[in-house]
């Protein structure tokens, strides 16, 4: 059995979507937000980084396993579970699960977060995003491109690289960096949404700023 230490309106969603999608025995421990985004204290007596995702295996023939980092928990999921949502059978589409699996948050994510860093500081900041936004704007363009020849990210079947794409690309949605030429990338965005564990990992998570918009809808009417 796995326990997901989950912060809210974080990294830790994909991991819920994933269990979710492979169908393991997990629990959630939730955490907020302090009122500066930053994580709570109470995360750092799981892990010395404080940070979220953090999980532990509960059943590991190693004894309790705590991990961090989305990438490699993904990455061992998949291996608990069998290799489902894993590498795909093709040399050529194991290479592109690869990439995606740490083009997330080793290309992408930086300069999303450099984006909002700078947009909260007055001055200084407008000059920064005038050298960031062309940056994220060639990533952005690059990913639409690689959506257009496929539909998920590893080739014609849904991985675990496509969960780990979701937070960045849903992110940069919700901050209005993806405009009619992206079509192809909302599309793919759509169909993440509909997916049926998709669904149940936000309805178990608790609000998600970056989630579908009925759903967003949803918690604000009962809030």
């Amino acid at each position: 059995m796995f326990i997901v230490h989950h912060l809210n309106n974080s990294r830790s969603q994909r991991v819920l979507w994933l269990m979710e999608e492979l169908g393991l025995d997990y629990r959630i421990r939730f955490y907020e937000r302090n009122r500066d985004m930053s994580a709570p204290e109470a995360l750092r007596t799981v892990h010395p980084l404080g940070k979220s995702p953090i999980v532990e295996d509960l059943d590991s023939p190693a004894g309790c396993q705590v991990l961090v980092e989305t990438g490699a928990i993904v990455e061992y999921l998949t291996g608990v579970a069998g290799g489902k949502l894993g590498p795909p059978p093709t040399p050529r589409e194991v290479v592109l699960y690869r990439q995606y699996l740490h083009y997330a948050e080793g290309s992408l994510m930086p300069i999303l977060f450099a984006s909002l860093v700078a947009s909260k500081i007055p001055l200084f900041g407008r000059f920064a995003l005038k050298r960031i936004w062309p940056m994220l704007e060639t990533h952005l363009h690059f990913l639409e491109q690689e959506l257009r020849s496929r539909k998920w990210f590893a080739g014609a079947e849904f991985t675990a690289a496509d969960v780990m794409m979701s937070f960045p690309l849903e992110a940069a949605g919700s901050r209005g960096f993806l405009d009619d030429s992206k079509r192809a990338t909302t599309d793919w965005i759509k169909r993440i949404h509909a997916r049926p564990a998709y669904h149940r990992a936000v309805e178990k998570g608790g609000p998600y700023a970056f989630g579908p918009r009925d759903h967003q809808r949803k918690e604000s009417d009962e809030t």
